[in-house]
């Protein structure tokens, strides 16, 4: 069992989870009060030691079902299946031809009609073995074979057809109503059949799982089946799904910095002796200057100007950008937002007077004039425009934040520009969310900006965002 756990604590710090020294003996402990047959117990147990994030939960969940997915019950045990069945209680008809312990002899027919039956009376017991007979009938599933569990879900879904299902369970509610339902009715009757068919489809997902494990090893699944963290997402490579949890993220996210950068102003280092204030102190102890006094620094909250190139494949990252930098303004004096193509436009208004800061970047992309010839990005355009119409405005109480891929299609770069800026302003970074082996090929000429740069950063998920504006600050 301590192997099991090793393993399985090991996995989750693979998969970008922090767990400590600490919250792995906590873990430890507590299960040693939980029984491992009660499993939700037992996940919830290590969840509540181990998991201090709910945008880590379904991360670690996968891990879990991965590492104790055995301990449940083995495929084709067929007293396990009879039992199953009997606690349903379920014939197909009254002479009991598909009775309990026959499941294996069942033809098509009567499969389909055994499963129609158990999700019309929500029998859990039976849906757990009809899940495992259905895995056993139609995946296909073979040794060795290196096969990943969505094709063996699909040829089981295919063949289960849960879509006709469907439709003949709500077939049967009307008939059961005496007639035509209303539109009430009709909506809570099939989101009632299609939460039993979810429930269904999850336990055919963790038979398949429970087989590969078997067969390949818990280590094997993991690594098939780990994926990051939507703080570890790449902004240039993010799935529909993956964009949605990072706009979940940056809010509570941003809090926390907030929070961090915050409590770093309030308690800074020590500064220089404090002479003149230490001598008057000391007279309450005749002159002896028994207690040195110190002069705290006040750091100044800086004025952030971010300008983001918004073309093509980068267009995510600055927005993802944007939207964290104002999730947290209230620890800048102030923050403008410039972005650009060939052209550029500053977008400070969007943001101001307005709380959904995903419908201030919505705006940002819709409404910002940011093409001036072809719409193919010009580093060196932009930047002249800036400087003229803005570089005055930068004092040496400003950041500057450069964001983009450097990648200027070959026109002029105008890297004075980043000079000039570097000269007058506070600093100059720029974030770059390619990786850095892509740096300076092609018509990357990053290096040639980054050379009148305080920091050129890789940036490419919420976690180095984070890191970047915690040093910011």
């Amino acid at each position: 069992m301590l192997d099991v756990l090793e393993g399985f604590i090991q996995e989750l710090r693979t998969a970008g989870l922090p767990v400590s020294l600490t919250e792995n003996l906590d873990a430890m402990e507590a299960v040693q009060h939980i029984p491992m047959e009660d499993r939700e117990a037992f996940k919830y147990a290590l969840a509540a030691t181990l998991v201090k994030s709910h945008a880590h939960w379904k991360a670690f969940e996968t891990v879990f079902e991965v590492y104790f997915s055995l301990r449940r019950p083995a495929p084709g045990d067929e007293a396990d299946l009879e039992n199953d069945v009997d606690a349903g209680n379920l014939q197909l008809d009254e002479s009991g031809a598909a009775g309990a312990g026959a499941m294996d002899s069942l033809s098509p027919e009567e499969l389909a009609e055994m499963l129609y039956r158990a999700l019309l009376n929500a029998d859990e017991a039976t849906l757990k073995a009809l899940a495992r007979q259905a895995v056993t009938r139609f995946a296909g599933m073979e040794p060795g074979r290196p096969v990943g569990g969505t094709y063996y879900l699909y040829r089981t879904l295919r063949n289960l057809d849960l879509d006709g299902v469907l439709e003949r369970l709500m077939e049967a509610s009307k008939e059961q109503a005496g007639g035509e339902l209303t539109s009430l009715e009709e909506r809570l009757e099939r989101d009632e059949y299609q939460e039993r068919i979810a429930q269904l489809r999850q336990e055919i997902e963790a038979e398949i799982r429970r087989r590969l494990v078997a067969d390949r090893g818990p280590e094997a699944m993991a690594r098939t089946l780990r994926k990051p963290l939507p703080e570890d997402v790449d902004f240039m490579h993010a799935s529909r799904d993956e964009m949605a949890q990072l706009r979940r993220t940056i809010q509570p996210l941003a809090r926390k910095l907030a929070v961090r950068l915050a409590r770093k102003r309030r308690h800074g280092r020590k500064g220089p002796l404090d002479f003149r204030n230490t001598m008057r102190h000391s007279l309450s102890y005749g002159g002896v200057p028994a207690e040195p006094k110190f002069r705290y620094p006040r750091p100044a909250k800086p004025e952030i100007i971010v300008v983001a190139d918004i073309s093509g494949s980068v267009a995510a990252f600055a927005r993802f950008t944007l939207m964290f930098v104002y999730a947290i303004a209230s620890q800048f004096s102030r923050v403008r937002a410039f972005v650009f193509i060939d052209g550029i436009d500053e977008v400070t208004r969007f943001f101001e007077g307005t709380e959904d800061v995903n419908q201030a970047v919505h705006r940002v992309n819709t409404e910002a004039d940011v093409i001036w010839v072809d719409g193919h990005s010009d580093y060196g355009h932009a930047f002249q425009v800036f400087w003229e119409k803005w570089g005055r405005e930068v004092s040496p109480k400003s950041s500057v934040i450069l964001l983009g891929d450097a990648r200027n299609n070959y026109h002029s770069s105008q890297a004075w520009i980043v000079k000039e800026l570097q000269q007058r302003a506070r600093h100059v970074y720029w974030l770059n969310p390619e990786p850095r082996s892509y740096w300076d090929t092609g018509d990357s000429i990053v290096s040639e900006y980054g050379a009148h740069c305080d920091g050129v950063y890789e940036c490419r998920n919420l976690r180095q965002l984070e890191r970047f504006v915690e040093q910011l600050g």
